[in-house]
């Protein structure tokens, strides 16, 4: 069958994909991704075939010209009371958000995200389908131009879910509450922009064009957020680019070793917080005398800022996690999918500085897990993150719990197992259109 992937132009939702892309691929079906150009030469480096589709002008530049150059982001940010109710876990009875803070959701975060990083896209998809025909569309969490291209040639389609999938959340809670409201107030911004296009197409809207048919979920199955009625698992597989395994990771290290790695290096026009170079000093000076391997990851410019580097602690461009997580003890981060998911993996103990939008629901699975710790990204000092990793590091509760939370990661499909389950569900969702 032929297989297209949609990624969002971003290294990081991209590099979810390649894992399964590749299976794909080495079980003889035709795959090619399809993305902005920007982000062409990332998907060829992996050794896929890239299809550019949208403009040259890049994600930012178009968030600069539309929005202005002061702009702090692509979307306002979530106001912190929301997020926690947003991200709370379990399978009891959940109190959602009021009508008025869903709706506002919806209406000024999601769907302005959704418009800015799709919109330019579909047009091009919906061509490039209409001429390769794909059986199977898979999309990026984010790409919902991708969803509008496969329901416009009937291809069977997916959004693969590499974190907390807060849109399907808040849309859930959304639904459940315009049902309750007057006829007059039922303002649903999300249908208003995607019904627009799936009739320009030729095609009535569904709710699949915001949710897809299925979802590919890579976490397990108890830490899902909100997970679809049709959800495939698969074991995260980690994918870091073009690396290359550096020359002190040969020996085994004599002391724990710590990885630490921030995302200092993101735009600040994200709208995600960043964590400063002060904060980073500070806290390097902190657990300057632990007997300890630090390793953080940091680019040069950022470097140079630093006044002093401690004798414990490497400063590295960039060093692929698969190749470092087996040999460390700990792992530091922002609470990105690369750092959690990889150390969820791996079994190492984590300890999240909250810097990415669903940090707090990863915080309830590492509370639950005994898996780490975590620190809102605002309290973060170096004798907070010192106290913290010591305890990572001393404490065996943490390692055995890292362990537990690996196993449910690992019992899950491999990409490679996961490719029977989507040829079946593909043959089924096609058989379906045929009959429509």
């Amino acid at each position: 069958m032929r297989v297209l992937f949609v990624t969002s132009p971003w290294d990081s939702h991209l590099y979810q994909m390649v894992p399964l892309a590749w299976a794909l691929q080495l079980a003889g079906h035709e795959v090619r991704v399809a993305g902005e150009p920007g982000i062409v030469g990332s998907i060829t480096e992996a050794g896929l075939t890239a299809v550019p589709v949208g403009p040259d002008e890049t994600l930012e530049e178009r968030v600069r010209r539309l929005m202005g150059e002061n702009s702090p982001g692509a979307t306002a940010a979530i106001p912190p009371l929301l997020t926690d109710a947003l991200y709370e876990m379990g399978n009891g009875p959940r109190d959602i958000l009021p009508w008025e803070e869903t709706t506002w959701l919806l209406n000024s975060i999601v769907v302005p995200g959704m418009w800015l990083v799709n919109d330019e896209m579909i047009d091009d998809l919906v061509n490039y389908c209409r001429s390769w025909t794909p059986d199977l569309v898979l999309c990026d969490v984010i790409a919902h131009a991708g969803v509008v291209a496969a329901d416009s040639v009937g291809a069977a389609h997916a959004r693969m879910v590499c974190w907390y999938d807060l849109l399907l959340r808040v849309r859930k809670d959304f639904l459940h509450l315009l049902e309750q409201q007057p006829p007059g107030e039922r303002r649903d911004g999300a249908r208003d922009w995607l019904e627009g296009y799936v009739e320009k197409y030729g095609r009535d809207f569904t709710e699949e064009v915001v949710t897809g048919q299925f979802a590919v979920n890579v976490l397990p199955e108890r830490w899902r957020l909100e997970p679809h009625e049709r959800t495939l698992s698969m074991r995260y597989v980690p994918y870091s680019g073009r690396s290359v395994v550096p020359s002190w990771l040969h020996e085994t290290p004599s002391v724990p070793r710590v990885v630490m790695t921030f995302g200092i290096s993101k735009s600040a026009w994200t709208g995600l917080p960043d964590i400063s170079i002060e904060k980073l000093q500070d806290t390097l000076d902190s657990v300057a005398d632990l007997d300890i391997e630090l390793i953080v990851t940091l680019p040069d410019d950022e470097r140079k800022q630093l006044r002093k580097i401690p004798e414990n602690t490497r400063i590295v461009g960039f060093v692929p996690m698969n190749v470092i997580l087996p040999s460390c003890s700990a792992v530091i981060h922002h609470g990105g999918a690369g750092g959690f998911n990889g150390a969820m993996v791996y079994g190492i103990p984590q300890l999240i500085i909250e810097g990415s939008i669903d940090a707090i629901a990863k915080r309830a699975v590492l509370q639950q897990t005994g898996a780490g710790l975590s620190l809102p990204l605002e309290e973060m000092t170096g004798p907070r993150v010192r106290e913290r990793l010591t305890r990572l590091l001393e404490e065996d509760a943490f390692r055995e719990g890292a362990e537990r939370l690996q196993q449910e990661a690992l019992a899950q499909p491999t990409p490679t197992e996961l490719v029977a389950e989507l040829e079946r569900i593909t043959a089924e969702f096609r058989s379906h259109r045929t009959c429509d």
